[in-house]
């Protein structure tokens, strides 16, 4: 069975429902959908998730220690990715629950096929056609990460090169927000190997800052496991962009264009979950496409949607004067 998993707990309630009424709309009421527990912050969210016939939640803990324990033994093979998180407050793996997003892969999990989407992600467009790349292909992604690398590895590493060449770095790396794959990729066996190339000195190449996205192309990429990435193979009139950061996108009956092109997907990426959550709680907070997410946020309440009156505040606001002055002087904290 084909699916899609993503992942999510309270602090992400409204761009989940956003996500699942994306989904509905633009590919089936009936697609099936797993969302994978980011923590124990699930009170209003599997009342959400009980309301929707093909959406169901990840909750074998077998799976989920699995899979967090394995994470948790390659970052304990890592030179100092402990010592510089707790220095900046963070006990234990940085971000474990993003981690969970590992789950997708596990061989006890729901789907043959799946697609994994970030919560913070509108699909606007039919998958199918990366769910038709999976044949020959063991991963299929559809994003423009391998322009920038330092978001995956840490790009100071001089045992990068040793380990991938800069032709794979340049064109095999992608983001972890979207990815489609099969379940039971990495068995056991292939997860010990794993662990034993990272405890044999490969750890030093995975980005701290980026942990659960390094792993995830990490692992993909030593395996050397055959990915097909959408925005390197398709002629230049039919690509589109994907993220927000790309302002040139067309808002039309509920659908963004990209030169006339349809979006597949628009990842919010970038955007704090603070500030969807602020919106949705009334606040006149500017975002790139905040229309669009409020249409699907609200599809089926929209008595409750928010009216707001006067110009949006943007959700990061330019440094005052007064801030300037301290930071220069160094009294910024």
């Amino acid at each position: 069975m084909d699916g899609i998993y993503t992942l999510a707990n309270d602090v992400v309630y409204d761009q989940l429902i956003a996500l699942l009424n994306s989904i509905e709309v633009n590919l089936s009421p009936d697609f099936p959908v797993c969302v994978i527990p980011y923590d124990d912050r699930q009170e209003k969210t599997i009342p959400e998730i009980q309301g929707r016939k093909n959406v169901q939640l990840l909750d074998n803990r077998e799976i989920l220690n699995r899979w967090e324990d394995f994470s948790t033994k390659i970052w304990e093979g890592h030179p100092n990715a402990f010592a510089r998180w707790q220095e900046k407050g963070v006990s234990g793996v940085n971000r474990m629950g993003m981690h969970r997003r590992f789950c997708s892969f596990d061989s006890e999990s729901p789907f043959e096929r799946f697609i994994f989407l970030d919560a913070d992600i509108l699909v606007l467009n039919s998958l199918d056609y990366l769910f038709e790349k999976l044949d020959p292909n063991d991963v299929v992604v559809y994003d423009f990460q391998y322009k920038d690398p330092t978001h995956v590895y840490d790009v100071n590493s001089p045992k990068l090169l040793e380990i991938f060449s800069k032709e794979r770095i340049d064109s095999e790396i992608f983001c972890a927000g979207l990815y489609a794959s099969k379940k039971g990729l990495f068995p056991e066996e292939k997860r010990n190997w794993l662990l034993e190339q990272l405890n044999s000195g490969d750890s030093e190449l995975l980005y701290i800052n980026g942990p659960d996205q390094s792993i995830i192309n990490y692992m993909i990429m030593r395996s050397q496991m055959q990915l097909y990435n959408f925005s390197l193979h398709l002629p230049p009139e039919e690509k589109t962009g994907c993220s927000v950061t790309s302002p040139h996108f067309e808002y039309r009956d509920n659908l963004l264009y990209d030169k006339g092109v349809r979006l597949t997907y628009l990842h919010y990426i970038g955007v704090p979950s603070k500030a969807f959550t602020r919106v949705c709680a009334g606040e006149n907070l500017d975002f790139p496409y905040r229309d669009i997410f409020l249409h699907y946020r609200y599809l089926h309440e929209p008595e409750k949607k928010p009216r707001f009156i006067g110009k949006p505040k943007p959700y990061n606001p330019p440094p005052s004067l007064i801030d300037k002055i301290f930071k220069k002087i160094g009294l910024s904290s």
